[in-house]
């Protein structure tokens, strides 16, 4: 990871789709073991597998998979790697949830149809072939941080919206003759698993997707090649990652969790905690009053040294 090498804690990005059986049991054990590793982040269990980010020190990450790894059917465990030079979260979650990515297509099984996997080193050569159609699955304030060059931006809400945005576009992007390949891209490949498998549900039968996502292709393309535009969001304190999976420009907003450019936060608008230009007119007095509330009780609770639910801070180990 060039450039980030040095960077003390470990991040890792990590998802699989196999079946889950027992997950409350899954979820207390992991939940212990990141807890004693002083591990934080998130990790998401469902029926159909296992998905989450998690950060912490070299040896507390590998512990974590390790105990992940252990679970009947997640040996293969996908996992990308990168660095930070700041814990980028606040605390640990380990989750049940109906699904791992929530597309609300309960009929759609990427254990039994997805698309094909490309490499890294292979993307560039798809997406720049005139026959093939690229989408960009994620959502809107993700796409407007950076993107493919060329790929649509289907301009999601929410992840749900994309079964009902491909129905309607099918028509004016796949047309009436031979069909075009269909190259899907997304931060770290879960959301493609499930919507190459979705296009294969429908029908489509060239569909492929970028295997590792956005950040296996920011770690592993040169920069002198890359056909990337702009900065990949990234759900963590960071907020965005460039070329090598170094630490971006943007900040975020936390009153309405929106990545917020370096013109953004020295605007009129922007208050640390409470508003920016892209949430101003969308939030009441009351609500920002509330926001700067909360912002104060953070700001007391780290010089206090504890967590603003009012638990104790742990120490956390120190990265090697």
């Amino acid at each position: 990871m060039t450039g980030a090498a040095s960077l003390p804690y470990c991040v890792a990005a990590l998802y699989k789709f196999a079946p889950v059986t027992n997950a409350e049991v899954h979820r207390a054990t992991l939940a212990e073991l990141c807890d004693a590793q002083l591990v934080k982040g998130t990790i998401l269990i469902a029926a159909e597998g296992l998905n989450g980010t998690i950060a912490g020190t070299d040896d507390a990450i590998e512990q974590v998979l390790s105990g992940i790894r252990a679970i009947p059917g997640f040996a293969a465990l996908d996992v990308k790697f990168s660095r930070a030079a700041a814990m980028p979260f606040h605390r640990m979650k380990v989750r049940i949830k109906p699904e791992i990515v929530t597309m609300g297509q309960p009929d759609i099984d990427p254990l039994a149809d997805v698309g094909q996997y490309v490499e890294p080193a292979d993307w560039n050569a798809l997406i720049s072939d005139p026959d093939t159609i690229v989408i960009d699955t994620r959502n809107d304030y993700e796409t407007a941080v950076g993107t493919f060059k060329g790929a649509i931006d289907p301009e999601l809400k929410t992840f749900r919206d994309f079964p009902d945005w491909f129905r309607g576009e099918r028509e004016r992007l796949l047309g009436q003759g031979k069909a075009p390949k269909v190259a899907m891209f997304c931060t770290g490949g879960i959301r493609c698993e499930k919507s190459t498998a979705f296009l294969k549900a429908e029908g489509v039968e060239d569909v492929f997707h970028l295997k590792g996502g956005i950040l296996k292709y920011l770690e592993t393309v040169p920069a002198e090649e890359t056909l990337w535009e702009g900065e990949c969001f990234v759900f963590d304190q960071r907020v965005t990652v460039v070329q090598g999976l170094a630490t971006g420009s943007y900040q975020l907003c936390h009153a309405c969790r929106q990545p917020l450019t370096a013109e953004g936060a020295a605007s009129d608008l922007f208050e640390k905690g409470v508003s920016c230009p892209a949430c101003f007119d969308e939030r009441t007095e009351a609500q920002r009053a509330g926001y700067r509330e909360r912002q104060r009780q953070q700001v007391l609770a780290a010089e206090a040294g504890v967590a603003h639910v009012g638990a104790r801070l742990k120490t956390s180990k120190t990265p090697k």
